[in-house]
Formats: C-alpha cells, structure tokens, sequence
C-alpha cells in the first residue's frame, strides 16, 4: 500500500504557485511543537528543537515495528517541518531583527495520534535521546484561518521579495495583513537547508490575513 504524503494529498497547503499568491482556509490540524527565540543560524538550541522534534514525530511513525498498531493508524511519510515567527510585542514581523525573534517550530501528525499516545512516544524518546529540548515539547491542534500563501524558490535570504509581492496582492484583493504576535507569519521547509543548491530550495511563506 502506498504511504500517505501530505505534501502529494494536500497540494493546496504544501505545493502553492510560486509565480502569483493564494488565498487559502487552513484547517485545523495536530502538531508536534516546540518554542524557541534568536537567530536560527549558528544556534545550538535551534538545531537541538528540530531534532527533537523529528526524534518524536519518527517514535510515533515506527510504532508498527515494535508491535504498536494504534487505532486508525496509516504508513505515512512524516510530514515537513514548519516555523511559526514573530517578535515579542510586536504587530509587525521583521526579517532583519534576527536576535529579536520568537519562533514556534511544528511536525504536523497524522489523525490518528492522540495526546495520550504521544505522552507515551515523549517519554520513549526521553529514555533514549540526551536532549534537553525534548522537555519542552508539546502536542495541540492548531487551526490557522485564512492565509494567504506562496512558494518562495531560493535561498532564504531573498525571502523579502516573495513577501513583498504578496503584500502587494493583498492590496490589490482588499485584504489585510495580521501577521503580529497573535496570528504568525508562517514558513514550511520542504527542502533540506543541509543539502542541495539554495538557489533551488523551496519554502512555503504564509501570511495570516483579513
């Protein structure tokens, strides 16, 4: 049987045009989260909460081999990470002021897993992994709202642009940013930043809108 993919299944939240914006009603969905500020280059702590989270979400996908069958459970592929970010106390989001930035980073997990199964991977996962991350790890359903959202191919350096031609299709389409410290400007990795060209690299950038 195939695995489900998300990205492939549900093409209208992973694969957007990156040649013109949309906008789109996110759903309410479950997620493994974790929170964290500062500049993700070079931080030690950053690259401690991915793992973490990925430690997880793979705990919970490996469960059949241990002899685990949760109920409703499918093969999947464990969906990409994604970031919520903003800046404490403020409406606006800036991709200048890095050491000034708050992030929530997120593994999406399919319906079937519930609070209690994933206390019960945590814990598995503690016993076998040294990373102090993994305290801070959480599970919520998260229901976004409508968004407007592109795919932005490129280093993430160049992220601005592809910002600045949604904004301008906000504009056009009478609708208004909310991107602050309620509602987050939102970005999903679907290429590994450790691999490959970054000129080629895609990135999913979602603005919360009204």
């Amino acid at each position: 049987m195939e695995k489900m993919d998300y990205k492939k299944e549900y093409k209208d939240l992973y694969v957007p045009s990156n040649k013109k914006p949309v906008l789109i009603d996110v759903p309410e969905m479950k997620f493994v989260m974790v929170d964290g500020c500062g500049d993700p280059n070079n931080n030690p702590e950053f690259e401690k909460s991915v793992e973490a989270l990925y430690s997880v979400s793979y705990a919970i996908k490996m469960l059949p081999k241990k002899g685990i069958v949760p109920e409703g459970y499918i093969e999947y592929v464990v969906p990409p990470l994604e970031g919520l970010w903003w800046i404490e106390g403020s409406d606006k989001f800036s991709f200048t002021e890095r050491e000034n930035w708050r992030y929530t980073l997120m593994i999406r997990q399919p319906e079937f897993v519930t609070a209690e199964l994933f206390q019960q991977c945590l814990m598995e996962t503690k016993r076998k992994k040294n990373n102090e991350k993994l305290e801070e790890v959480g599970f919520e359903s998260f229901t976004e709202g409508l968004c407007v959202q592109m795919m932005h191919i490129g280093p993430y350096a160049t992220e601005p642009e592809t910002k600045e031609v949604m904004e301008n299709f906000l504009t056009e389409n009478a609708r208004r940013d909310e991107t602050g410290a309620v509602r987050k400007h939102h970005e999903i990795y679907l290429s590994d930043p450790r691999k490959g060209d970054p000129e080629k690299r895609k990135t999913v950038l979602r603005i919360p809108v009204k």
